[in-house]
């Protein structure tokens, strides 16, 4: 499995509820990304934004973070983005209560879409 961090280096939003808004706006589009388990969105304390993903492997991350993908992150925040790739061999799962040295198999759960 493989965490990566994105950050936007000098994007900043004025509020958590700006940052919200417009993390909102793009959720909807990672439910079905291929090898994607989980995205975190992330905003600092100086109003920098980011995110964490969960992938199921570093060629998923790869793929998605292409040269297309950087380029529509630069229209929108105005700077290029920085991504760092982590392994991670063992996630403790604290919702399924379980550890975790694998992906966990896709489920389906209820709620809008």
């Amino acid at each position: 499995m493989i965490l990566t961090q994105v950050r936007f280096p000098g994007a900043t939003t004025e509020s958590l509820e700006e940052a919200t808004a417009i993390f909102a706006e793009s959720a909807p589009r990672y439910l079905d990304v291929a090898g994607l388990i989980a995205k975190l969105y992330l905003r600092a304390e100086d109003g920098s934004v980011g995110a964490v993903y969960w992938w199921t492997d570093r060629s998923s991350a790869e793929n998605r973070f292409n040269d297309r993908w950087r380029a529509g992150v630069a229209d929108k925040y105005g700077v290029q983005p920085t991504v760092e790739y982590f392994d991670a061999p063992i996630v403790v799962d604290c919702i399924f209560g379980t550890i975790r040295t694998g992906p966990p198999h896709r489920f389906t759960v209820q709620g809008p879409r």
